[in-house]
């Protein structure tokens, strides 16, 4: 589907006769950051190999891009729009992990819907035939699940992967003139492997087992913010920004002052709100730049893994190499805070 239909179907829409490739790379370059959503910033048809994590990232927002562009002559995309939709519609459908028999009939649905439009690219002139092998297949989507199950119990990469090894092994061995068998060999030590690494892991968690029996459970809850953790890069992404240049390209019109009550409230935990305030107000700060990031990510603290859950995106405006204006891109965050001279919400005070 990614590496045939799409693939197909993203070439039909860039080509000349239809949207045209720089009408669409301008829409994927001026999309913001956003969390989980591909960034191409040189647009999709100048890449010179496109993987299907690629693809399935252009199909995300694909039919956002193209729902008010106009054809050549000025004729309605409907039906140009229609046909993409329901094959976006085959494409995610085919991911589900569960499936029904409404699903499958949605699944067919879609389908006849997009051999009912698929007309449109061939009255202009993209496309002379629909007689494409990736295109056949998908009738057979509905019986190859009916029969296998879900299309995430089955793929090529295994198979793909060992053909690539198996291919090396008979390279190596015919240049080499050795008989012996490398490609099973290879496979029984693989799995020697993997089955040690298996014993291994299960020890280790019947250790793990044992010593937490003598640990009180900590207390669960609902997953809200206090389970998320910072993950920062390691060097900033601007390492010198004098305080006025906070104030004029970053809106932050009262850091000093707002270092000066931090300073304050760490040197002097205890102490009253008045003498916070005036310890604040003697506070020498011996520089005049701080370091900046420019994008914060959140990770659950919850699990082992490390996948980021949320991100924080900051950008001052800034002019490119071509001379073109960028404008500045902040997000809000809500803040839980305690001090009461700051304005917020229900307890927690926005920044922006």
């Amino acid at each position: 589907m990614l590496q045939g239909v799409m693939k197909h179907l993203i070439s039909w829409l860039t080509h000349p006769n239809i949207f045209g490739s720089a009408e669409i790379n301008v829409r994927y370059q001026s999309l913001p950051p956003s969390h989980h959503i591909t960034h191409f910033p040189h647009g999709i048809t100048n890449l010179s190999w496109v993987s299907s994590k690629q693809h399935k990232d252009m199909c995300q927002i694909l039919i956002g891009l193209i729902i008010n562009l106009s054809l050549p002559g000025g004729q309605v995309p409907s039906r140009m729009i229609r046909a993409v939709h329901v094959l976006l519609d085959f494409l995610y459908i085919t991911q589900l992990p569960s499936q029904t028999i409404d699903t499958l009939d949605c699944l067919d649905n879609s389908l006849q819907l997009f051999h009912q439009n698929k007309t449109v690219f061939a009255n202009f002139g993209v496309q002379a035939h629909f007689n494409i092998p990736k295109i056949h297949s998908l009738i057979h989507y509905r019986s190859l699940i009916t029969l296998f199950g879900t299309t995430d119990n089955y793929n090529t990469e295994q198979s793909e992967h060992l053909h690539i090894d198996f291919a090396k092994d008979v390279y190596h061995a015919m240049n080499h003139k050795n008989e012996y068998p490398q490609m099973t060999l290879w496979l029984e030590r693989h799995e020697k492997v993997q089955q040690h690494a298996a014993i291994i892991q299960g020890r280790l968690k019947a250790m793990h087992n044992l010593n937490m029996l003598s640990v009180p459970p900590k207390p669960t809850g609902p997953p809200g913010l206090g389970t998320r953790s910072l993950k920062m890069t390691q060097n900033p992404t601007r390492r010198r920004v004098y305080f006025e240049e906070l104030a004029h390209n970053y809106g932050a019109m009262y850091f000093q002052d707002a270092l000066g009550n931090f300073i304050a409230k760490v040197n002097h935990p205890a102490a009253s709100t008045g003498t916070l305030d005036n310890q604040a107000r003697n506070t020498l700060i011996p520089f005049h730049w701080v370091s900046v990031f420019h994008k914060i990510k959140f990770i659950c603290s919850d699990t082992n893994e490390s996948n980021v859950v949320d991100a924080i995106h900051v950008r001052p405006g800034q002019t490119d190499s071509e001379g073109h204006t960028i404008p500045p891109h902040f997000d809000t965050v809500l803040v839980h805070g305690k001090q009461d001279n700051i304005h917020g919400v229900n307890g927690k005070h926005l920044f922006y």
